[in-house]
């Protein structure tokens, strides 16, 4: 009796050391999955506020999804929620940081904690609350962000590369810059130049035609979770529309094809519920009124059911540009492809 207790006091101390269950730790398996990701990339994150990881148990819990071993999950992913909530911030945040939205499958607590995550990649005071957020969660939260978490990790390849490149997306990047504007060289010259915003043309002005203009292709793409995601592709449709308008007009960034750019709020996609149709693209300012607007339908085109239904369910747009779809991964590869994550507004 004895020596069955000391046997089981034994695998039960195995189990705490080495992730196993109760049962297969009893029957001397070793549960080791390789390969071991190197997490430590999880350090570059803003969102564990400096608090120490433990990326070990982070790595040993990804191999153990890419493995698809349930005990060693189970085991872990409870250590991970008791003892090491910044790890489980910095594992949610690498992935939720990313994403333009959570996902539809999403558990309740995941899309609550999300933004949180995403405006944490650039200001420093949302990276704390969502560190303060997660350990503020009782077991049952932090267990339905964390599984939602790994449902993402399992699909990413253990390869440190991918690792380093899931990371990556969500570090803290300066902005990018707007280019110097043309017309700097003739004021520094002494100068006398006058623009659209010089002017006091009155609010009854239309300035729309006076400012490039692009017309729009409609599309999909996948969100890095594999889910489908409306596309907005933007395409110069005067001659003075282009990347260098587009980059002096906003602060979208440029984008390769690969993960999901910054998503901004201010950008809304109009869309007029009556006809399914689309009305315009614009910027508002903080005021929520239009200060750029860089599209605007010119006749009432009813979408088709099914991007409409998308775009319904997803209430945010991919817009990309300024190219042609079928020239896309050519401009990426030029580097003179921007994007941005907008909102859709329904009118």
């Amino acid at each position: 009796m004895v020596k069955k207790h000391g046997q089981k006091q034994r695998a039960k101390a195995r189990s705490r050391r080495t992730g196993a269950a109760y049962a297969s730790a009893a029957a001397g398996a070793r549960h080791e999955h390789t390969p071991l990701p190197d997490m430590a990339v999880l350090e570059d994150l803003p969102h564990h506020s400096g608090r120490e990881l433990d990326t070990e148990l982070a790595a040993r819990l990804v191999a153990a999804c890419h493995a698809q071993c349930r005990p060693c999950q189970k085991t872990l992913a409870r250590k991970l929620r008791t003892e090491q909530r910044p790890t489980l911030v910095a594992l949610a945040a690498a992935i939720y940081g990313a994403l333009p939205t959570p996902g539809f499958i999403a558990s309740a607590t995941t899309r609550e904690w999300a933004p949180l995550a995403r405006a944490g990649k650039t200001d420093p005071a949302a990276a704390a609350a969502a560190l303060a957020a997660v350990e503020e969660m009782d077991d049952a939260d932090a267990s339905d962000l964390l599984e939602d978490t790994l449902d993402h990790w399992a699909m990413v390849n253990a390869d440190p590369a991918r690792i380093t490149e899931t990371v990556k997306v969500v570090h803290d990047a300066p902005p990018r810059q707007r280019p110097t504007d043309p017309m700097d060289a003739f004021r520094e010259a002494g100068v006398k130049v006058f623009t659209l915003d010089d002017l006091d043309l009155g609010d009854d002005v239309d300035l729309y035609h006076l400012q490039p203009n692009y017309g729009v292709y409609v599309g999909a793409t996948n969100t890095p979770d594999g889910q489908d995601f409306p596309m907005l592709t933007l395409y110069p449709e005067t001659e003075d529309a282009g990347i260098e308008d587009l980059e002096r007009r906003t602060d979208w960034e440029h984008w390769g094809l690969h993960g999901m750019p910054d998503m901004d709020p201010r950008w809304r996609l109009r869309a007029r519920i009556a006809d399914r149709s689309l009305q315009g693209l614009v910027h508002v300012d903080a005021d929520g009124r239009d200060d750029i607007e860089l599209w605007r339908a010119s006749e009432t085109v009813s979408m088709p059911d099914a991007w409409w239904d998308l775009l319904d369910r997803a209430q945010h747009v991919l817009v990309v540009g300024p190219s042609e779809p079928a020239a896309l991964q050519d401009t990426a590869d030029e580097g003179k492809l921007l994007a941005v994550v907008g909102r859709v507004s329904f009118v």
